[in-house]
C-alpha cells in the first residue's frame, strides 16, 4: 500500500509540474502579446498582382458526407483566375461519401470548374499520405489545404496569395473561425481555446520570428518548401490518425 501511495505521489508531482510549465508558457506568451506594438491596419481590399501564380487547392476527405457538399460549394466559388486554379478532392472514404463526391465533382466539371477527384486504394499515411499523393498531379506552385469542415471566404486566395511575393515566405497559416461558437458551453470553450492559440500564441510566434506551426488546414504553402522539406510525412501530420 505504501508503495502505491508513493507511486501516486510521484505521478501527481509529474502531472502538476507539467501543468505548471504549460501555464507558465501561456503566461509568458500572453505578456509578450500584450507588449507588442500595434501594427498598421491592413487595407480591406486585396492587392492586385500583374501575374497570379498557379494555385492548387487540396481537400483531404475521409467519410465526410455531412460537410463535403458545403465544402465543394464554397471552394468552387473562390475568387481567383480560373485558368490558374486547380481543385483536388483527395477522397479516402470507405463509406457512401465517395459516391456523393463523384456526383458533385461531375456537376462542377460540367460547369467548367477545374476540379478532379483523386482516389486512393489504401489509406497509407492517412491525411499526410493523401496530400503527398495529390502532389504528384498538382499543377500549382502554391498549395492551399482545407479540411472538410472549413468554409473559406470567397476572397481567401486573393488576400493570401499576394504575401508570397516575399521569396522567403514558405507557409502562411490563417486564423480559424467558428460557425457554431454560441451553440453550447462546449463549443464556447473550444472557441476560446482556438482563439487563444491563433490570436495570441501564433501572433507572438510570427512577430518574434519563432517557429510557427502549421495547423493542418486553412493554410497556404509554397510547393517548393514542402518538397525541400522531404514532402508530407504521416508522423508529423497526424490529426486524422
Amino acid at each position: 500500500m505504501q508503495l502505491l501511495i508513493s507511486l501516486m505521489g510521484v505521478f501527481y508531482f509529474i502531472v502538476t509540474t507539467a501543468l505548471a510549465l504549460y501555464g507558465l508558457h501561456n503566461l509568458i506568451t500572453t505578456v509578450m502579446y500584450l507588449s507588442l506594438k500595434p501594427g498598421k491596419k491592413h487595407k480591406k481590399e486585396a492587392l492586385l498582382l500583374k501575374e497570379w501564380p498557379y494555385v492548387t487547392v487540396q481537400l483531404p476527405i475521409f467519410n465526410e458526407k455531412y460537410t463535403v457538399e458545403r465544402l465543394l460549394r464554397v471552394v468552387t466559388r473562390l475568387d481567383y483566375p480560373a485558368d490558374r486554379l486547380q481543385i483536388q478532392v483527395l477522397d479516402d472514404s470507405t463509406d457512401d461519401t465517395f459516391d456523393l463526391v463523384v456526383e458533385l465533382v461531375d456537376i462542377y466539371k460540367s460547369r467548367g470548374v477545374n476540379i478532379e477527384l483523386v482516389r486512393r486504394v489504401d489509406r497509407k499515411g492517412y491525411k499526410a499520405g493523401a496530400l503527398e499523393n495529390g502532389l504528384s498531379t498538382a499543377t500549382g506552385e502554391l498549395i492551399a489545404i482545407f479540411d472538410a469542415d472549413f468554409v473559406p471566404k470567397s476572397d481567401w486566395l486573393m488576400r493570401t496569395v499576394p504575401s508570397f511575393q516575399d521569396p522567403k515566405l514558405g507557409c502562411l497559416q490563417t486564423r480559424w473561425g467558428h460557425t457554431n461558437e454560441q451553440y453550447n458551453s462546449l463549443t464556447q470553450a473550444e472557441a476560446m481555446g482556438i482563439d487563444g492559440h491563433f490570436i495570441i500564441e501564433q501572433t507572438v510566434r510570427s512577430k518574434n520570428g519563432f517557429f510557427l506551426n502549421f495547423n493542418g488546414t486553412a493554410g497556404l504553402w509554397r510547393r517548393a518548401c514542402i518538397e525541400d522539406a522531404g514532402g508530407w510525412q504521416w508522423d508529423t501530420l497526424t490529426e486524422d490518425l
